[in-house]
């Protein structure tokens, strides 16, 4: 009896990309490192990778630590590629400078699987950019961690970038003195360099020991003429809010673009969500209000957050309409990053506050209702179910009729963890950004009120009556109601604090990871 053959499907197999995570900054992590990431199935990792980039690996990927010597790594990688995996090998700077994993990247090359190299911005270079030091186009670049030729480093030509740690730093500069170099030569050691806590101590090599040996983790040292000019170029550290840890007490969809702006002025944002967004409990007001904008019912519809933008489009998105449900209705916006948001959907805004972003700004460029120039005397009104009620009452002094419509409810939040209600209450964080009264009410509720220390800012006047109302000091209020404006305002009063002395340097601080 014949026998039919049986073939048993191959998995295609996968392939291996060696990844650069650069020095620790996750701003300096290449565009092909992201999307390999975003792409990955397996991630191998190194204990030093900083975890904000860790943190960039998608949910449910698994991320496996980087076990045993250079061979065992490969093998693992291997493997797992043969089995039809994406296989992220993530590595702490630039993968072929560092040794362990050259070998890897050998044992791999000497099978059938394919790999890739992505580079990393390698920290002998960034760390120096990012503490001022300008290394120009001749550096020397060595790890001093284990034997080194110190004849060789002594004459080698330009600047000096040496990684070590503090309990190399004696030997460095006793062993650099000794072939010739000068006790005074300028020295600048970078601790968590390109991170929230980096810190740069300047020095010369007769006391590099002394001044810097206490530093932890790996350092970057810089040794040279170039060191003397850092303090012009020092532009990292020297950002206003620089070391500062700064509390957003924002609902979780919203934190983003603060945090972001926080950031790039130095702080090191801490998120504590204080409300969540929900739809309101009957949507039966909603829904009349909708079949109303499309049946003509109103002459404007007046939004006073993005949260009620939001929610309308969600109703439009639910009964099939678009943006041409609003034809022949006029838009206002209390505020710009309101306007945006409508903008975001293809519509302008009719009405934006020329002067003050906020309610009364709102109310003082409102048109009064006119009986022969408005065919229709009704304003939607879409809001949260907590709204104050002065638009409301402005608007009705215009002579106008409001629908004023629940468009989303504001839930307070879970209480945050004991430490971080610990940090509120003592003076932990130097500053606190509200950006509503809700939050200001919410956080007070789940976590206590901000210790007296902690700078206060409010985005508008409602926001910093309501901090005031708690017994708070409202230290930063913008002339503009927005995000923005509310963090550069901070930053601005930061600044000039310090430049009249009246704060401390920035406080050393451990590497936090970004939320």
């Amino acid at each position: 009896m014949g026998s039919a053959l049986m073939t048993r499907a191959r998995k295609t197999p996968g392939r291996v990309a060696f990844v650069g995570s650069g020095p620790g900054d996750t701003g300096l992590l290449t565009c092909r490192a992201r999307d390999l990431l975003a792409k990955a199935e397996l991630v191998v990792t190194d204990p030093d990778v900083p975890s904000e980039v860790v943190a960039l690996v998608p949910d449910g990927v698994e991320v496996r630590p980087a076990v045993g010597d250079p061979a065992d790594v490969a093998k693992d990688l291997v493997a797992e590629a043969k089995n039809g995996h994406a296989v992220v090998r993530l590595v702490a700077g630039d993968p072929l400078t560092l040794d362990s994993v050259v070998k890897e990247a050998h044992a791999v090359s000497r099978t059938t699987i394919a790999f890739d190299v992505v580079p990393g911005v390698p920290a002998g270079t960034a760390v120096p950019a990012y503490a001022g030091v300008a290394l120009g186009a001749v550096h020397t670049e060595a790890d001093v961690r284990g034997v080194t030729d110190w004849a060789s480093l002594a004459s080698a030509p330009g600047t000096l970038v040496l990684h070590a740690t503090g309990g190399h730093l004696a030997e460095a500069a006793s062993s650099l003195v000794e072939n010739g170099v000068a006790p005074q030569t300028p020295v600048a050691v970078t601790a968590d360099g390109t991170g929230f806590g980096q810190r740069t101590v300047d020095t010369t090599l007769a006391s590099l020991a002394a001044d810097a040996g206490d530093l932890g983790g790996p350092l970057v040292v810089t040794v040279g003429s170039a060191v003397a000019g850092r303090a012009k170029l020092s532009w990292w550290e020297s950002r206003a809010l620089y070391g500062w840890r700064v509390l957003v007490p924002r609902t979780k969809e919203q934190a983003g673009a603060m945090s972001d702006r926080l950031h790039s002025h130095g702080a090191i944002p801490v998120e504590v969500p204080t409300i969540s967004v929900e739809p309101p409990r009957s949507p039966a007001q909603m829904e009349r209000s909708v079949k109303g904008l499309v049946d003509g019912r109103y002459q404007w519809v007046v939004f006073t957050s993005t949260n009620a933008v939001r929610a309308v489009w969600e109703k439009f998105r639910e009964f099939g309409l678009d943006a041409r449900a609003f034809s022949g209705v006029k838009i206002a916006c209390v505020g710009e990053s309101t306007a945006a948001k409508v903008r975001s959907f293809g519509i302008i805004p009719e009405l934006v506050p020329s002067g003050e972003q906020s309610s009364e700004g709102l109310l003082a460029d409102f048109p009064p209702y006119d009986d022969i120039l408005d065919p229709v005397d009704r304003v939607l009104l879409p809001r949260a179910d907590i709204a104050t009620e002065t638009l409301a009452a402005g608007l009705r002094d215009r002579g106008w009729e409001i629908d004023d419509v629940t468009a989303y409810r504001t839930v307070r939040a879970a209480p945050p963890p004991a430490d971080t209600r610990e940090m509120i209450k003592s003076g932990g964080f130097d500053a606190v950004c509200f950006t509503s009264s809700s939050t200001v009410r919410n956080l007070v509720g789940i976590a206590g009120k901000p210790h007296a220390r902690t700078l206060v800012a409010c985005i508008g006047p409602q926001t910093a009556e309501t901090a005031r109302e708690f017994g708070l000091r409202v230290d930063v209020q913008p002339e503009d109601a927005n995000v923005p404006a509310l963090v550069d305002a901070l930053a601005q009063h930061a600044a000039r604090l310090r430049a009249e002395g009246a704060l401390p340097p920035p406080r050393k601080t451990k590497r936090l990871r970004r939320s």
